[in-house]
């Protein structure tokens, strides 16, 4: 969590907000007196679904665009300055959603994308779509979706991959960016995964 707070820093975002379980108390612990050069919030959440930490989040943070990721994504900092800046040129252009995905799957339950000719998604999919390419936990937000979210809670949809496909069932311009390869820290594996792909010289920086 630090690491993706400095690094939102770096990047550009104006403030950060980090939605945190109310009973991890260790990660508030952590997280005061630190400054990261940008106005930090820290809300506490028990929410049932990521779908209702997200829209929560949404409410938290000040008007306009949002650019978040919603897992402990690790990528080389060229590659997340690249997504960051597909991401705004997206949202500016009228995606209402921006989506990092990338054919290197390292998920337990990956959620794959096919797209058009314009990168937008057609089709969001928990069974594999040809040619491979899965969303990797980090999302840029129109202010039409950051509403979007509060009326999908309210409509019951669960889980972050239940609003995306609810965003492109309805219509939502949802535009993609595919990176080479994203890991999400899940488990110590994964942490081993970062470390050795940051450290090698194929990993750009």
């Amino acid at each position: 969590m630090v690491r993706l707070l400095v690094l939102f820093a770096g990047l550009g975002c104006e403030t950060l907000t980090c939605m945190v379980r109310a009973d991890f108390t260790g990660v508030f612990d952590l997280l005061e007196g630190r400054e990261f050069g940008r106005p930090l919030g820290v809300r506490p959440c028990l929410t049932p679904s990521s779908m209702h930490t997200l829209a929560e989040g949404l409410q938290a943070v000040p008007p306009g665009p949002v650019f978040c990721s919603m897992v402990d994504t690790v990528m080389p900092d060229a590659q997340w300055r690249e997504v960051y800046s597909a991401t705004a040129r997206g949202l500016a252009g009228g995606a209402d959603v921006m989506l990092a995905v990338t054919p290197f799957v390292d998920d337990e339950s990956p959620l794959y994308v096919s797209t058009d000719g314009a990168g937008l998604a057609l089709v969001l999919s928990d069974e594999p779509l040809a040619p491979v390419r899965v969303t990797g936990g980090v999302y840029g937000f129109s202010v039409a979706a950051r509403q979007a979210a509060a009326e999908a809670v309210g409509q019951g949809v669960q889980r972050m991959r239940g609003f995306l496909k609810w965003l492109v069932a309805r219509g939502n311009r949802v535009g993609t960016i595919t990176v080479p390869r994203i890991i999400d820290i899940d488990h110590e594996s994964d942490l081993r995964l970062a470390n050795a792909w940051l450290g090698s010289p194929e990993a750009p920086g």
